[in-house]
Parts: C-alpha cells; structure tokens; sequence
C-alpha cells in the first residue's frame, strides 16, 4: 500500500495536474489549428518512407519514437485501457473510460492527456501486474498494430533505437523481445512501497524525457535514420540528430503474420479486441446482456437433451458447425474410440459430446472446480504420473468412449503445441477431431487468471463460432498395433492431419513452455486460481 507521505506528495501533484488541464482546455481550440498548420509545413520538407532505401543498412543505427511511427494506431488510449482493463481490474477500466472525453479534450495524446492517462492507469498498480500485461497482453496488439513499412525500414537497420514519451514499461520489453531495439528511452514512472507500486506520476514530462535521451545518445554525431510522424510535431526533435529523415504517413495495411519478426504463439488476458473508447464503452453496455446469454447458454447445455439445446443455442447467436461426421462416429459394440481433440478452450470435449449426440467422458489436467461442476459430461482429472494417468485412460476406454486433448494446454493463435504420445499407446481405435473456436469479446482462457471464470466469459460473446471436424478413423497400419509405427510417430503424424485439416502450424513446444512464457511458472495451477 502507498504510505501517507507519498499520498500528500500525489495530492499536490495533482492539483497542479488540474491546473494545467484547465489551462489545456481553455486554449484548446486556438492551439490545435496552430500545431496542424505547422506540422504540416514541417513535414512536406521531409522525404516520405515508401522512398527509404533498404538495401545496405546492416551497419547504420535507426531512431524513431514508437506511437505515430512503429505503431499505426492513432490513439494511446486503448492500450492504457489494456493495462488498466487486464492489471487493475474492471473499476479501474471503467473509471479511466469515464474521463475519455477529458482526455480528448486535452488533446488526446497531447502531455496532459498523457499524464492524466497515467495517472489512472498506473496509481497503485502493482509493479508484478504490469510486467505481466508488457509480457503476455501488450506484445499482440502491438504486432496487429505495427506499420508495415516502417517495420521493414527498422528491420533493415543493425542498431535500433527507440526515443518516446510513453512510459518506458509500457514498450521496453515488446521493443527489445520482438523487435531487436538495442535501447528504448521512456518517460520513468515514480514508484512506492519499495518499487512494488506505481504512485501515478512521472519523474519528468515526455518532451524534456525524449531531448535529454537524444542528446545523451548522439550528441555531435548523428543517426543514420530517423523516422518521423505525419501526425506529430514533437517528432521534429530528430531531426537534428539524423542524417536521413523519412515521414511515416498513417497506413491501414495490417503486418501479415507470416511476416511476424516473431511467430505470436501464446498470449494472455481477456479481451479479444481493441478498447478503443467507443468499443469499450459498448462493451459495458453489453455486459447485463452478455450475463445473461451466458447463464442462459450454460443451464441450456445443461439441462436440455442435444437435439433440443443445439436449436436453441443457434437462437442465441451460438455458431455451431460439424464435417465428417456421417457413418463414421457409430458405436462399435466390441472396442471403444478414443478421440483424439485440438484443445481451444475447456469446452472442447463439450462440443465433441454435442456432435456426436451423445455424452463422451474426458480427460482433462486442469480444471477448476467451477468447470467441473457445470460440465454435462464426465471428466476425469489426470495426474501427470505417466503410469497411473495410462492406467486411468485405460479403464475409461474399457467403459466406452473417450475424449483426450493430447496438447495438454489450450493454445489461441493458429497452432498445434507438441502431442503427448500417451494416447497412441492405449488403443488402435484412434479417432483425430478438429476443433476450433473464435471470439470477438473475450477469450474463455487464462493462464494467469481465474480459471474459473473461463466458462462463464467464453459464454458471454455474442456470436462465438465453433467448428468440429472428424477426420476419420486411424487404419491399423498407421497405430503401435500394426508394428511399424512408435507411438511418438503416431502423435507427431495425428498432429500434422489435425494441423492440416485446420491450416494450423504445428510446434514443439508444450504446457510447460507456454506457463513459462505468460506467466513464469511451470504450469502447476493452485487451488486458488482454479477457482
């Protein structure tokens, strides 16, 4: 908790904040037309970037500032409002909407704008929740927001340099993990309670935070680069310390993903968009709805028998689509089929269940109590001990059918984690089945979260889209039964044909890498988050 000195300190600041706002918006209207005239006057001396040459610059160091330039997005907003929204809590979110339109007012991005963004976003948080967001939130919306070109100018130059008046958490650890800067210069964050805590404030304004790096890094020498935004006029500080200067005009080409500096395989936090002011302000509109579709949808599975839920379901917005399935999921009296699933969210097993009319037990490593109790088929938690969890699938098989998700973990984006080669060893009677979800509001998985909620919050989007694919029974030949086959062989080649069958790449990297990545620990989930 911040201590009463520094309390007295923030309320002081703040009133001087209050000050400058005041001053802000009284000559808001005057200023705003006097800063257009003349960053365009400035600008239309400047070379634009699509005639930046690339070849050659291995050797050549490149500043830029990061909104405006590397980012296409028009607006700092929306990722303060992540910060706030995924570390802080949703009162925080909602109270940072609140003042959106003071913040406009201000100039948007303008130094007071920013300052009381910061504010609110960073007051009290905690220093471990906002490394958190920097490390498992912010790196995807940064990707889906890069400028393409000037990415390709950046990645063509050896020594990267990155000058803004962002605080430095929010950037510094996407720069240098994804982008390969060498330095990233910020404004620094005040904090409290032994660096545990922000306190709100900054040490000094953007503005003199950029010119003090600027002379500190080159002094008499020169960049070789530097990037400039169309929409900026503090970017004019580069100009005299670099040899070359190129405008970035605003563009709406998205960076394809192949074309990624780094493959975005895991990420975390709940939403699944970009709070923009006016999304986010539809998105507490929507919540009363969203609750009750949700509890609707969950009773729904529930209590009704599939033919009649599935109707009702689509009525809801639910988006339900099968392939495969005819003549090829029918009981076999004499030997059980073992499903072999992708794993998307914890409903997977549920959605195999409803394509196959009838209820299918699954095995499962982690679920919290919450799930496990409002599931309508039987799950069956599975202990990581190689031996007894083989001894376990085996029984259920003996029973009937079976539903396994070899990945162990769910993964969001368009890949397939490595396939444990347990399931190969308990039958020839393996069945591969595509699953895939998409959302548009929240994800209804976490790593670091409440895993409780997950149910509840995939539930509550609109129209989610779900899609099962059976791809047909394993022929004996391609099992451990026929001889010629291990059973890492069988995995590997189940993980290809479900990769295939949904475009999807497959990896090597397991449960234990993507704890590791979102939340650095080794995937081992107390009690108290499962709830």
């Amino acid at each position: 908790m911040v201590l009463p000195p520094v309390l007295f300190k923030i309320a002081a600041r703040w009133h001087f904040t209050c000050y400058l706002a005041f001053r802000k918006i009284k000559t808001f209207g005057f200023h705003h037309k006097n800063t257009t005239s003349r960053v365009h006057h400035t600008h239309s001396l400047q070379t634009d970037i699509s005639k930046c040459p690339l070849e050659r610059r291995e050797n050549q160091t490149l500043v830029c500032d990061f909104y405006g330039t590397l980012l296409r997005s028009s607006s700092l907003f929306p990722f303060f409002m992540l910060v706030a929204f995924e570390g802080g809590g949703i009162f925080r979110a909602l109270m940072l909407l609140l003042l959106s339109p003071v913040i406009f007012l201000l100039g948007s991005n303008g130094e007071v704008a920013l300052r009381l963004m910061i504010f609110v976003t960073f007051f009290s948080l905690r220093k471990k929740d906002m490394n958190l967001v920097a490390r498992a939130v912010l790196p995807k919306f940064y990707l889906e927001n890069l400028h393409c070109q000037a990415y390709e100018v950046m990645a063509s130059c050896g020594r990267k340099v990155v000058v803004t008046s962002m605080p430095r958490v929010l950037v510094e650890k996407f720069l240098k993990e994804y982008l390969g800067v060498e330095t990233v210069y910020g404004v620094e964050l005040e904090m409290a309670n032994n660096g545990d805590y922000f306190t709100g404030f900054v040490s000094c304004s953007g503005f003199v935070a950029k010119q003090r790096a600027l002379k500190d890094l080159f002094g008499e020498h020169k960049a070789d680069i530097g990037l400039l935004s169309a929409c900026s006029s503090r970017d004019n500080l580069l100009i005299p310390y670099c040899k070359e200067t190129y405008v970035i005009s605003k563009s709406t080409n998205k960076l394809l993903r192949e074309k990624y500096p780094k493959p975005l395989i895991f990420h975390d936090g709940r939403l699944a968009f970009l709070p923009t002011p006016l999304a986010f302000l539809s998105l507490f509109l929507f919540l009363p709805m969203g609750i009750f579709l949700s509890i609707i949808r969950i009773i729904v599975g529930l209590v009704l028998p599939y033919k009649v839920a599935l109707p009702i379901a689509a009525f809801t917005g639910v988006q339900f689509r099968v392939k495969g399935l005819t003549g090829s999921t029918s009981e076999n009296p004499k030997k059980s089929v073992l499903y072999v699933c992708t794993h998307r969210t914890l409903i997977d097993p549920i959605l195999l269940s409803t394509a196959v009319q009838r209820p299918v037990p699954a095995v499962t490593y982690s679920l919290s109590w919450v799930s496990e109790l409002i599931a309508p088929i039987k799950t069956v938690r599975l202990t990581r001990d190689r031996q007894h969890d083989a001894n376990t699938m085996r029984t259920l098989l003996s029973e009937g059918d079976l539903a396994v998700c070899p990945e162990g973990t769910t993964c969001r984006e368009p890949y397939l984690l490595r396939f444990s080669p347990l399931f190969a060893e308990m039958t020839d009677e393996i069945m591969p089945v595509a699953v895939d979800v998409k959302v548009s509001v929240f994800y209804g998985t976490t790593a670091s979260g409440l895993k409780g909620l997950d149910p509840l919050l995939l539930m509550m989007n609109p129209t989610p889209y779900y899609r099962v694919e059976f791809l047909g029974r394993l022929e004996k030949e391609l099992t451990c039964t026929g001889g010629r086959w291990s059973a890492v062989d069988v995995a590997n080649m189940v993980q290809r044909q479900l990769g295939n069958a949904l475009g999807f790449e497959c990896t090597g990297l397991t449960r234990k890498d993507k704890y590791m990545i979102l939340a650095e620990n080794d995937g081992v989930v107390s009690v108290n988050t499962q709830m």
